[in-house]
């Protein structure tokens, strides 16, 4: 296990770097029931940093799997009140919601994905408000990692339970620079990089982007008028910066919805739901998808490109070099928060409003006029690879490199 001190620094890193904790403020932490000990450092953490509450709602994953084994799906179609009021009460405050996440691929491997949809869909249905405020980042909030039994187990099977989850630690203290001897200052001059590069982003305005590899990848991505690439720290509508994710690599913009054309090709497997969904392509005409095909998870994948209206578009453009640390690590870690940060991503579903100049006060229809897509779902799939290039077209016809090798060209 990592020291006290390593986990701290950790600690410190998700309240200072990622969610900002202020003074005053009410903290909501979503964990697995595993992570008890390390959400105890951590709550005490936040007390220490002037949290004026911490709230915990817990998870199991062996709870959730018995509960899809045996419960009749009448269950899965609505979401009891208390627990969209226990978010809307909190997102009300302001408080700075966390959640952490660890890996389990295979968890719902053979559950009827109506259950599973079923479920999406009454979440999503009776949590719009919340989910839509943190989508415009109304509040500070953050996905973070913690390490389980079963993930380290899938990531090191040659070492024995104890050796595994200490490595897995290790690995996500690593990738989430928080193992320097000052993360902070770390973090600092990480977010400075991430700023130039979504800056200059910006600054190019271009109106496409056209993505090739030797996979077969060759899409053409519109961008509309007035969009901005994000990055590391983001602003709330009261001003405070946050950072969402951590690990992050990646610079992100919100593509046109009607103006992708193209087929893109995976190249690491997505993990939705329990259910994997691996070597798969998409095919896309004026934003929509018109074919998909996997080599496995091919019912899952064409279950949620239908999910809702804008399902089957895209909502979410990331760029993140080849040569990026979590790449480097050569680990696939079966979880997005990892993997999407290892590899340029595309996201299917709905659009970061904060990706479009005034965007987060704009209403949904003058958002859906700019071009930006919305749904239910945000779902990240990874299209990087070592071959990548990306070339950026402007106004005029102007073409600038943007990614070549599969790593900045600039």
């Amino acid at each position: 296990m990592p020291t006290t001190q390593q986990l701290t620094a950790y600690a410190r890193v998700l309240l200072q770097k990622g969610l900002n904790l202020q003074q005053g403020q009410t903290l909501v932490i979503n964990a697995p029931v595993e992570s008890h000990d390390f959400v105890a450092l951590l709550t005490k953490e936040a007390y220490t940093a002037g949290a004026a509450q911490v709230v915990c709602n817990w998870r199991s994953d062996a709870m959730a799997r018995l509960r899809y084994e045996h419960e009749d799906q009448q269950y899965f179609e609505s979401l009891p009140d208390w627990r969209r009021d226990f978010s809307l009460y909190y997102y009300h405050k302001k408080a700075a919601f966390l959640s952490l996440i660890s890996a389990n691929p295979y968890l719902m491997d053979g559950i009827d994905t109506k259950k599973i949809f079923a479920q999406q869909k009454a979440q999503n249905e009776a949590l719009k408000e919340y989910i839509d405020g943190m989508m415009a980042s109304k509040t500070t909030w953050l996905v973070a990692a913690v390490p389980s039994a079963i993930w380290a187990k899938l990531l090191y099977p040659d070492l024995d339970a104890d050796a595994a989850y200490e490595a897995l630690w290790k690995q996500i203290l690593q990738s989430s620079r928080a193992d320097g001897a000052d993360a902070l200052a770390d973090w600092d001059s990480h977010l400075a990089e991430l700023k130039k590069r979504r800056t200059w982003m910006t600054d190019q305005h271009f109106t496409s982007l056209h993505y090739t590899n030797s996979l077969g990848t060759d899409l053409t991505l519109g961008l509309p008028d007035g969009h901005i690439w994000q990055g590391g720290m983001e602003e709330t509508a009261d001003h405070l910066l946050f950072n969402a994710n951590i690990p992050t690599e990646e610079i992100y913009s919100a593509p046109k919805a009607d103006a992708v054309n193209g087929t893109v090709y995976s190249t690491k497997p997505l993990v939705y739901n329990g259910n994997l969904i691996d070597k798969f392509h998409l095919t896309f005409k004026d934003g929509k998808v018109v074919a998909a095909a996997a080599e496995t998870g091919e019912d899952v994948l064409k279950k949620l490109i239908a999910i809702d209206e804008g399902a089957c578009r895209l909502g979410e453009v990331a760029l993140i070099p080849y040569h990026s640390p979590i790449s480097l690590s050569g680990i696939l870690f079966y979880e997005t928060l990892f993997d999407e940060n290892a590899s340029c991503h595309l996201a299917l579903g709905a659009s970061y409003p904060t990706c479009l100049a005034g965007g987060a006060d704009m209403d949904k229809d003058a958002i859906a006029a700019a071009g930006l897509n919305d749904s239910m779902i945000h779902v990240d799939f990874m299209v990087g690879s070592p071959d990548l290039t990306i070339t950026g077209t402007k106004a005029d016809g102007t073409t600038v490199p943007v990614f070549t090798h599969g790593d900045w060209a600039q």
